[in-house]
């Protein structure tokens, strides 16, 4: 019955049980659903894992949670595992995209159908140009990399402008970062009056201009995006970039409204930080992720390990995970 919601048979039944005849033991349990003790002792790790038992501050022994709490537990974990699953599927997209990129950028123009590539930041700027004119109905831009410089904003004005008052659809997704970042939010809300759409998240995989969604923009390198970039028109390459591109749309917030908390209190930002520290990135790396500084990624992950109660990186991971805000690591 409980299956869908990550608990076997057996954790199922002697979850049951403890409910239905708190403080038994092992050989009670094993009784009172007709299985043995093993069995029994299999089940109770699969709950202790789970957070649905809990040493008894009265016998000392292991307590079931109560089930308005542990359905709550269960099903924030299966968001949690939902969640995760969406991201994997959008970094394998975005590293799809970023693969194809590379490889085209080691082979000749005309051995890739489909694929131009831009060599420096003149070229890349000229051909988005180029671009923006021939548009008919949408621009999608994923603008990672933190605040937006003022080279950066005045180069951009004249052409949002442009397509603006051509009635052309601009739908932009920043890093929330931006949300502290003056001259950004200026840009953001100007951009906005003239009725293109802001949203925010976490983080983004990649840099990336889809036009008409019939072509895309995107770097040859994460790390050098002015070093050159490719120009992507083949049919099933630009149907996985426009699913990703709307799948993270979706879960983004309006610049306009406060960023949005889950259930456990956490903001995305918090969310995709502890995530990120559970998989082992260092403060540099989640803080260009992310789009902030070092120290301000440092005192957010301090902030979530003393909200966890956990003394290392190591044991926050394990510890968010015990608390549903990470899905269960496979084994």
């Amino acid at each position: 019955m409980l299956s869908a919601l990550g608990l076997d048979t057996t954790a199922e039944a002697v979850y049951r049980a403890m409910l239905a005849e708190p403080g038994g033991g092992v050989a009670a349990l094993a009784t009172r659903i007709g299985t043995t003790e093993q069995l029994v002792r299999e089940g109770l790790d699969v709950l202790s894992g789970l957070a649905l038992v809990r040493p008894s501050a009265e016998t000392g022994g292991l307590r079931a949670v109560s089930p308005d709490i542990g359905m709550e537990i269960l099903m924030a974990r299966q968001q949690a595992e939902l969640a995760a699953q969406q991201q994997r599927l959008e970094a394998s997209r975005a590293v799809a995209a970023q693969l194809i990129a590379e490889y085209a950028d080691m082979r000749p123009a005309a051995a890739s159908p489909g694929v131009e590539q831009l060599i420096g930041l003149d070229r890349i700027r000229d051909r988005l140009t180029r671009l923006t004119r021939e548009v008919r109905g949408e621009v999608m831009t994923f603008a990672p990399g933190g605040p937006q410089t003022e080279e950066n904003i005045a180069a951009s004005r004249p052409l949002d402008a442009e397509l603006l008052e051509r009635g052309i659809r601009t739908r932009v997704v920043y890093l929330d970062s931006v949300r502290h970042h003056k001259p950004t939010v200026e840009y953001a809300n100007w951009t906005a009056s003239l009725g293109g759409q802001v949203r925010t998240v976490a983080s983004l995989p990649t840099r990336l201009i889809i036009v008409d969604r019939t072509t895309a923009v995107i770097p040859v390198s994460s790390e050098d995006t002015a070093g050159g970039a490719v120009v992507l028109t083949g049919q099933g390459t630009l149907t996985a970039l426009c699913a990703l591109y709307d799948s993270v749309w979706a879960a983004a917030q309006p610049l306009g409204e406060a960023p949005a908390r889950d259930i456990h209190g956490l903001s995305a930002q918090e969310g995709a930080i502890i995530s990120l520290l559970s998989a082992g990135h260092t403060d540099e790396a989640i803080a260009k992720r992310l789009g902030v500084s070092a120290r301000t990624s440092r005192r957010i992950a301090n902030d979530l390990m003393e909200r966890l109660g956990a003394r290392s990186r190591f044991e926050a991971g394990v510890r968010a995970v015990q608390h549903g805000w990470l899905p269960t690591r496979p084994g």
